[in-house]
């Protein structure tokens, strides 16, 4: 069953949300101090294409790196990026069809918001692996 929501995902909104987070990476990894944030935005990316059997978790071994650069990300993008996949989520869950691509859209909004720090594992292992 993950298989097929993972493709009609893909084919529906993967695809061009995986393409925005790459484009958002790369501009960012085009100074040095935008490096952690343009990897983070690869691995929402990654998160973004394939998101159904896949969970966050946070790790244990951020320190407060992380976190100084999860408030500057929660000030220039992380907001509007929560606001975009709340946004997204509702209009999806207005059908019935749509509810499993809404709930993935929920789901991405922590990651979105909060991306340094937290690590994409499967569900079935959801545990930091660090």
């Amino acid at each position: 069953m993950k298989t097929i929501l993972n493709v009609i995902w893909l084919i529906l909104s993967g695809f061009w949300l995986f393409l925005a987070y790459l484009l958002a990476g790369a501009l960012l990894c085009v100074t040095i101090i935008g490096i952690p944030f343009g990897i983070a935005a690869f691995r929402i990316g990654l998160y973004a294409l394939w998101p159904f059997g896949y969970t966050t978790v946070e790790r244990r071994d951020a320190g407060g790196a992380s976190c100084l650069g999860n408030v500057l990300w929660l000030i220039l993008a992380g907001w509007w990026l929560a606001l975009a996949h709340i946004a997204t989520g509702i209009a999806l869950c207005l059908t019935i069809i749509g509810i499993p691509f809404g709930i993935a859209n929920f789901k991405l909004i922590p990651v979105s918001l909060l991306p340094l720090g937290r690590e994409i594992v499967p569900s079935d292992q959801p545990f930091a692996t660090r």
